[in-house]
């Protein structure tokens, strides 16, 4: 192995469960470093016996409850200011950030739970809590159970494939996209929904 994926898999190897966690912190932290890569490398070393199963996803759902809770406490405590002018590190932007924190006030509780289950959104949700004040403990303990969820599938599903734990990071893109095309479904027929509504309101008025 080389690359991305070499770099991972040495890591791990040399700092165990503790390297696994601060893995898994920096994918919350810098999107760019994918769990889907990073996870299934772990099942990987799970299937070798070098790991165990519930020591890797209790050490994957550390590190990535505590990676969330940083970005919810930059949302939170920094403000939206900050965010904006550091966003192009976290991939985030103006436009993106309004979007997320409308979804919260629509959807609340909901949207961090189901967030923790699609790629990229997993980590940037954490800023749209903070900004929105959601309360940290609710926060923390949906994160969690959302995050395990991820962890222990793609760390089950590295561990069941063994050399071939890469097919994981294709399936994952082709889940993702999946998920954006349903979540944009849902999206325009909820607009849609609310414009018939609201021309029906002003006929009836």
């Amino acid at each position: 192995m080389d690359g991305l994926s070499g770099w991972v898999l040495e890591t791990i190897r040399a700092l165990g469960y503790l390297g696994l966690a601060f893995l898994l912190a920096l994918e919350n932290l810098f999107p760019p470093i994918p769990s889907e890569v990073v996870l299934p490398l772990a099942g990987f070393l799970v299937g070798r016996g070098q790991l165990n199963f519930w020591g890797a996803v209790g050490a994957a759902t550390f590190g990535s409850v505590f990676g969330a809770l940083v970005l919810y406490a930059l949302g939170r405590w920094g403000g939206r200011r900050i965010i904006l002018r550091y966003g192009r590190f976290l991939n985030v932007n103006a436009e993106s950030l309004k979007r997320a924190e409308g979804w919260f006030r629509h959807y609340g509780d909901a949207v961090v739970l189901i967030a923790r289950v699609i790629p990229l959104a997993r980590s940037i949700v954490s800023i749209p809590a903070g900004t929105v004040h959601m309360p940290i403990l609710r926060f923390t303990v949906l994160t969690t159970i959302g995050t395990m969820v991820w962890n222990i599938i793609l760390i089950w599903a590295g561990r069941l494939l063994g050399q071939n734990w890469d097919a994981v990071s294709q399936w994952v893109g082709s889940y993702s996209s999946v998920v954006y095309v349903a979540v944009a479904i849902i999206v325009v027929a909820y607009v849609a929904l609310k414009v018939v509504r609201h021309k029906n309101r002003n006929e009836a008025g």
